[in-house]
C-alpha cells in the first residue's frame, strides 16, 4: 500500500517526538511519503498530488483544517473509485471529524487504532456536504459561528494558544460586543422535494449552522450539537437562529450542550433535518466558516449534499 501523510507543523497537541514516533509506526505497515504543510492551502496541493499519482491512501496528521484541505484536493476531479482512502490522525484543538468517526484524542494511540482497521480491512464510505465550490467533511456557518473562528484565528496569529476557555471568552465577547444583533442578514431557501413538497423560505436569520455529521464541535470533552441527528449516512442538517436576545441563546445553548432537538424559544430557533441542498443569502456581507476555518465574508452559497462520496479507514 502506497501512502502520504500530510503533516501540519502548527496542530496543537502534536511535538516532534510524537510526529516521529507516528510516522515510523505507520511505515512499519505502508509505503510511506511524508509532507509537512507550510503555508494555507498546501494540503489542496497535496491532495491533489496524491491523486495524480494514484496513491492508495492518504494520512492526515492535524486538525479538521487540513483534513479539509486534503479532501478538497482529493475529489477535484470528481467523485469516483479513482479517489484514495482516507485516514487521519487528530493533533488540531477540536479534531471533530477524528473523533466523529470514533478514534481517540491522543495521537499515538489513534494511530494504533488505524493501523488495526487498515489490518482488518475496515473502511466506510461517508457522505459529504459541498458549499459553493468546497468540499466539506463536518460542518459549516454563517453569523456569529464564523465570527468567532475569525476572532480565535487572530488570536492564534498572536501565539495564543486554542483552549476551551478561550473560546467561551471569544464567544461572550462576539455576542455581547462584536455581532450585529438587531439586523439579520441571512434567509434560508430549501427547495420542494418528495420529503419537503412544499419547500421553505425563513427569513430574519442571524446564524445559520449546517452539520454533516454530530456533533458540531466539542467544548472539551463535552460534546456540542445544534442538530444531533446529522450524520454522514443522511444528507444535510440545519439550525438557524431568528432572535439574538440573551433568552434566546440560552434556550439554544442548552439544546446545544443536551444534544436536543426539545426547548422552545418561540420561533426563534429552527432546525431542518435531511437536506440534499438549500441556499442561504446575505443581504450585507457575513463571514462564513467551514470545517473549522474561516472563509471570509460572502453574500450566498448554496449547499448540496452528496452520499457515498468518500473512503475513509473507520
Amino acid at each position: 500500500m502506497r501512502g502520504l501523510l500530510v503533516v501540519n507543523p502548527r496542530a496543537t497537541t502534536t511535538s516532534p517526538r510524537v510526529i516521529d514516533v507516528i510516522v515510523h509506526a505507520l511505515s512499519d505497515e505502508i509505503d510511506l511519503d511524508v509532507t509537512v504543510t507550510t503555508h494555507r492551502g498546501h494540503g489542496v496541493l497535496l491532495g491533489e498530488l496524491a491523486l495524480e499519482e494514484h496513491l492508495d491512501i492518504v494520512i492526515t496528521l492535524g486538525g479538521d483544517g487540513i483534513v479539509n484541505e486534503v479532501v478538497n484536493g482529493m475529489l477535484s476531479e470528481g467523485i469516483g473509485p479513482h479517489v484514495p482512502l482516507l485516514a487521519t490522525v487528530p493533533g488540531g484543538s477540536g479534531n471533530v471529524f477524528a473523533r466523529t468517526l470514533g478514534l481517540p484524542t491522543d495521537p499515538v494511540e489513534a494511530t494504533g487504532l488505524l493501523l488495526d482497521r487498515l489490518r482488518d480491512g475496515t473502511r466506510r464510505m461517508i457522505g459529504l456536504g459541498r458549499a459553493g465550490d468546497r468540499w466539506f467533511v463536518a460542518n459549516a456557518g454563517l453569523g456569529i459561528d464564523a465570527e468567532i473562528i475569525a476572532a480565535m484565528e487572530e488570536h492564534r496569529r498572536a501565539g495564543k494558544v486554542a483552549t476551551p476557555a478561550r473560546y467561551l471568552r471569544t464567544t461572550l465577547s462576539e455576542f455581547f460586543r462584536h455581532t450585529n444583533r438587531k439586523e439579520p442578514a441571512l434567509t434560508v431557501s430549501i427547495p420542494a422535494t418528495p420529503e419537503h413538497p412544499e419547500g421553505h423560505r425563513i427569513e430574519g436569520v442571524f446564524v445559520a449552522i449546517v452539520q454533516n455529521s454530530s456533533p458540531w464541535t466539542y467544548f472539551g470533552t463535552w460534546p456540542i450539537s445544534p442538530c444531533p441527528d446529522a450524520s454522514f449516512d443522511a444528507a444535510l442538517d440545519v439550525f438557524v437562529v431568528r432572535r439574538m436576545r440573551v433568552p434566546t441563546a440560552l434556550v439554544a445553548a442548552r439544546r446545544m450542550l443536551a444534544r436536543s432537538a426539545g426547548g422552545t424559544a418561540r420561533g426563534g430557533l429552527g432546525l431542518w433535518h435531511d437536506l440534499p441542498a438549500f441556499t442561504l443569502r446575505a443581504s450585507r456581507p457575513i463571514e462564513l466558516q467551514i470545517d473549522g476555518e474561516g472563509l471570509g465574508p460572502t453574500t450566498e452559497v448554496v449547499f448540496s449534499h452528496h452520499p457515498g462520496a468518500l473512503p475513509v479507514v473507520a
